[in-house]
């Protein structure tokens, strides 16, 4: 299980930004314990379309963790314009969809705008 390596180097290196690639299953609980945890560990959410994201990851999502969470490609296995539409009619709130898509790879990443 590879989450209490990162949860390890996330407590000895706090300056380093730490980007988990995935929805973590069937280890997305243990993700969500590290995000909510580490302030400097952060989530990408390629890899799956998202319809098929668990139920936990889609609440935390649109929750607590939006700060935590942004888009990543995994193009050419999923398309972007699939995954954009399927996200954008997830029943994510507005803000929400702005930050995956931009906003907190701006901030995390420290990207001028």
């Amino acid at each position: 299980m590879p989450i209490p390596h990162i949860d390890d180097v996330a407590a000895d290196f706090p300056e380093l930004t730490i980007i988990m690639i995935h929805p973590a299953w069937p280890w997305h609980e243990e993700q969500i314990a590290v995000l909510l945890h580490k302030g400097n560990v952060y989530a990408d959410l390629s890899g799956w379309a998202p319809k098929y994201f668990p139920e936990v990851i889609r609440r935390e999502v649109n929750g607590r963790l939006q700060n935590k969470f942004m888009y990543g490609s995994d193009y050419p296995e999923i398309l972007p314009q699939r995954w954009l539409r399927e996200f954008e009619t997830g029943g994510y709130k507005l803000e929400v969809i702005e930050k995956v898509f931009y906003k907190n790879a701006q901030r995390i990443l420290k990207l001028k705008v």
